[in-house]
């Protein structure tokens, strides 16, 4: 049985927990968590002694070791240190995306774990769903040929942006860090994946237009619940929120807002705390759309779109080959072979595109191939690995500073 300590209790914290234990082959035996809420609540729901249970991760590291993998889900900013002084100690790593919010901080993670010897995988969940899975397998059996170009949108939808990115944890880059770190780098690995090449030049463009004082309606309150606009808005926190009560077995995003599964204790979070700001009248930075362009080598392009004003769905994705093309929607895939014309692949469901969905799959499949790893001591097993990670994340940086800076970064150290 591989030994699990979970270091920041949140919804992904608690998610890995769960899914860890959903294997059969794991179990949680640590955790590490400042509020006494969500560190009881998780603690009962894995029976988690209470020698066992701490409020730092540093009285964790000060133990003999607990377990055989600690799970790094704290906040964005926070990730470094507890990555780096548990990897010393030997526990193998799954951190949460994004590794860090700085590239010395992740080539660290990374150097600290090959110098420990442990293994280290980074929650880019969407490599290990079955859908991944079966697109890779289409692209590398050569039967759409060579790829040149790819299309990639990431519908994050009005209320999942209004939630995260305008109200909640990821809205500030000063508290967390930028929106293409924050959400997509996901994106830009699960395009490394696909591609199969390394990124040699990037672009990008987008901002911020909607999420800001000066588009506020007329009338508008700095408060949902005391605003005459609210009917008529569809990013009013009620409307949001308020319906998830009716479905019983859906955990986020409620359980961001408040423990008590109420009408009236969701309406008292919505009047004291952040979830129940006007979207217009917080202090949120981070961009609500954005474009990447990426080079490849050998001329392989691909073409990248996060936005806020979609419905909430999975990844749009079409993959443009020299003997055929792919359309996939996150449930299927339709190949366009050039010879014999079109066919419908259905992969296995595996549930919607949420973090409260498991997003398609993929948490249970990250942690099943992690916990596999760790179990038979197969690092291949992993498909996110530190080494490759970091080079993703670095086109994430890269494209960033092409889009502030208003040009095309070149990759440093990439092949042409």
């Amino acid at each position: 049985m591989v030994t699990v300590a979970i270091v920041g209790a949140g919804s992904r914290g608690s998610q890995y927990a769960a899914r860890s234990a959903a294997t059969g082959k794991a179990r949680v035996v640590a955790i590490a968590e400042p509020r006494v809420d969500a560190r009881k609540t998780l603690a009962d729901e894995h029976q988690v002694p209470a020698e066992n249970l701490f409020e730092d991760w540093r009285e964790l590291a000060e133990r003999p070791r607990l377990a055989d993998v600690a799970v790094i889900a704290t906040q964005d900013q926070e990730h470094m240190e507890p990555a780096i002084e548990l990897a010393r100690r030997g526990y193998h790593l799954l951190l949460e995306k994004p590794m860090a919010t700085t590239e010395q901080a992740c080539e660290a993670i990374v150097r600290a774990a090959e110098a420990a010897g442990v293994m280290l995988a980074v929650c880019h969940v969407l490599r290990y769903t079955p859908y991944t899975r079966a697109m890779k397998s289409i692209v590398d059996s050569g039967r759409i040929g060579d790829v040149v170009s790819v299309e990639h949108l990431e519908p994050v939808g009005w209320w999942h942006h209004a939630h995260s990115y305008v109200r909640g944890n990821w809205r500030r880059e000063d508290e967390s860090t930028f929106m293409l770190m924050a959400k997509s780098c996901h994106d830009l690995d699960w395009l490394a994946h696909i591609v199969g090449r390394p990124a040699v030049r990037v672009s990008s463009f987008g901002g911020l237009f909607e999420f800001r004082p000066e588009r506020k309606p007329h009338g508008a309150a700095d408060r949902c619940l005391d605003c005459v606009v609210e009917p008529d808005c569809p990013y009013s926190a009620p409307r949001i929120y308020l319906p998830f009560l009716k479905e019983p077995d859906r955990v986020w995003p409620l359980s961001v807002i408040t423990p008590d599964r109420t009408e009236e204790g969701v309406l008292k979070a919505l009047r004291d705390g952040p979830y129940g700001r006007c979207v217009y009248s917080c202090d949120n930075d981070v961009v609500d759309h954005q474009v990447v362009d990426i080079e490849y080598t050998g001329g392989v392009t691909a073409s990248f779109t996060m936005t806020a004003f979609a419905p909430v769905s999975h990844r749009k994705t079409r993959v443009f080959g020299t003997r055929g093309s792919l359309d996939g929607d996150g449930e299927t895939i339709t190949v366009h072979d050039f010879l014999t014309g079109p066919e419908v692949i259905t992969p296995t469901y595996s549930g919607g595109a949420t973090a409260d969905d498991g997003h398609g799959g993929g948490d249970q499949g990250l942690v099943d191939a992690f916990i596999d790893a760790v179990h038979t001591g197969d690092a291949s097993l992993i498909l996110t690995n530190g080494r490759d990670s970091l080079e993703s994340h670095r086109l994430v940086w890269a494209a960033e500073q092409a889009r502030r800076t208003g040009t095309v970064v070149n990759l440093k150290g990439a092949p042409r």
